[in-house]
């Protein structure tokens, strides 16, 4: 069942308890997905939205307990996804092995009023956990396609057998969690070939986050972590890496989850207007001042707030920044009474704040208060083909969808390309370019010319030279191989690439942002940087 840990974690209208008794079977089954579906397009952790799932069914149902399986088809198997299972972590049955293999085999819906005279039962899973199943009823997940991807399993109804009219609900339910599993991430996972499923399915996934590389695994680690306190994070990462998604994936998977999530870019706001709108300001503060206006922290109160690109905050602003993270208040601008704020800090930032404080651009005191957990993502170069291929196939249904065309497949010469080009805009960069492809291609397949890439992988240079720095290419005792002479400054080839971009637009700054993946005050600070 749900712990007292996680149950906390969720707002009042989601919990077990939250679904009154007096209501019919036929009445609590229609409520069951309604806190459910408003988690489904957000960044909550898989298992959570789906013990969450199982949980209601189970509640409206009168079951004793609930298991929500998922069909591995790599392994041939079903295994127990969330589960009322407090006395082992995981059920795996072959196809067609006990009521939950049968029915994830036949598409029947099953009715057991009593499992000792029913062949199909499997008692293994009662001898494990010491559990007596007297009674069970079950229903197939079918997808849109007609796949079967799931059972829906419940134990023991409270008064007597499941009925007759209990199994139509149950089919019902379980194809409303059908919808709701195909709509997560998670779901292509599912279809994985057979010599992809070496591995177990990842247990610690979040929803609408794509990747199971070495490098994310730890991320993922480290955010969960992260989420189910109380400190400031800091996120670092490369301009298109998914800063704000993993700041979403803090806040809505944190205690405080049904509080107010703010954003606020600090590199899109003036220096002269940044304070005011994050601590509002009193009437009569200037001239236009003629009442109170509350600022961002405000509006947070009890929540979360994100500050994107924090490296761009006037030192000014820093140091009444450092007073909310020490001691939770602050004046508002032309004010002398002092507000308490009760509000979790996220920030973000694609600088070297470690840099900027030796510099004196960044006040060390602040630094060290914001990383008290440091999050690094990792780039898209990092990740490799384990994230882009999955991300790829995630992007063009996505884009498909969205502009009501039907889902091409890619050519193996097009994710070849995909994967082997460096991605200097990252994630974001790669989303644009896969629906810039689906837009402009005709047929049913993804082509290579399909794809708005450079005909020549210039930046490839450019990644080399970061990788042979990294290897201590910088060392002045190494001797430079003649074949490498030619290696340009990654910068350069940056700088070059980023000029043509906006050449090739006409010199439009936000289509030039858009197709290279990055934001426009990013391409803005750029340009400047190079006297432009």
């Amino acid at each position: 069942m749900l712990g007292p840990a996680l149950e906390g974690n969720f707002p009042a209208n989601i919990g077990r308890d939250s679904m009154p008794h007096r209501m019919t079977t036929t009445d609590r089954s229609s409520a069951v997905l309604l806190a459910v579906s408003e988690l489904v397009g957000r960044e909550i952790a898989l298992d959570d939205l789906l013990l969450i799932l199982v949980d209601r069914i189970a509640r409206a149902m009168d079951a004793d307990r609930g298991t929500l399986y998922l069909v591995d088809r790599g392994k041939g198997e079903v295994f127990s996804r969330a589960a009322h299972l407090p006395e082992i972590r995981e059920i795996r049955l072959k196809l067609g092995q006990g009521i939950a293999g049968f029915v994830a085999e036949t598409g029947e819906v099953v009715n057991v009023p009593t499992t000792n005279k029913d062949v199909r039962f499997f008692g293994g899973v009662d001898e494990r956990t010491g559990y007596r199943t007297e009674s069970i009823l079950a229903a197939p997940m079918f997808d849109r396609n007609g796949t079967i991807i799931g059972v829906v399993q419940l134990l023991n109804k409270r008064g007597g057998p499941f009925t007759r009219d209990d199994s139509g609900v149950l089919q019902g339910l379980a194809a409303q969690a059908a919808a709701a599993v195909e709509s997560t991430t998670f779901y292509p996972a599912l279809f994985r070939a057979p010599a992809e499923a070496k591995e177990p399915l990842p247990l610690d996934r979040f929803n609408r986050i794509i990747g199971e590389s070495a490098a994310m695994r730890q991320v993922y680690k480290l955010l969960s972590r992260a989420a189910a306190s109380e400190a400031t994070v800091l996120i670092h990462g490369e301009s298109g890496t998914g800063k704000e998604l993993f700041s979403r994936a803090v806040y809505v998977n944190s205690p405080r989850r049904d509080k107010p999530f703010v954003k606020v870019d600090c590199a899109a706001l003036p220096t002269s207007l940044i304070e005011n709108e994050l601590f509002g300001h009193e009437k009569g503060a200037y001239t236009s001042a003629d009442q109170r206006a509350l600022g961002k922290f405000d509006l947070a109160q009890g929540g979360t707030i994100f500050l994107d690109e924090i490296g761009e905050l006037p030192l000014a602003v820093q140091g009444k920044l450092l007073r909310v993270l020490q001691d939770r208040e602050f004046d508002r601008v032309g004010g002398n009474r002092t507000v308490q704020i009760d509000v979790r800090v996220v920030a973000a930032t694609n600088r070297d704040l470690e840099k900027l404080v030796a510099e004196g651009r960044f006040r060390a005191d602040l630094y060290y208060r914001i990383k008290v957990v440091e999050l690094r993502l990792p780039t898209l170069r990092e990740r490799g083909a384990d994230d882009i291929v999955p991300l790829v196939r995630h992007f063009v249904s996505a884009a498909a969808r969205r502009h009501g065309r039907e889902i091409p497949s890619v050519a193996p010469d097009a994710l070849e390309r995909l994967v082997h080009y460096p991605w200097p805009g990252n994630v974001r960069e790669l989303e644009n370019c896969i629906e810039s492809a689906v837009v402009i291609m005709d047929g049913p397949v993804l082509l290579p010319e399909h794809l708005p890439l450079p005909e020549r992988n210039r930046l490839s240079e450019g990644v080399e030279a970061l990788e042979e720095e990294e290897a201590g290419a910088n060392d002045p005792e190494m001797p430079i191989p003649a074949e490498a002479a030619g290696i340009r400054p990654l910068a350069e080839v940056e700088r070059d690439y980023i000029l043509q971009a906006l050449e090739r637009v006409g010199g439009n700054r936000s289509l030039a942002a858009r197709l290279l993946g990055i934001g426009r005050n990013t391409l803005a600070r750029k340009l400047r940087s190079y006297g432009r």
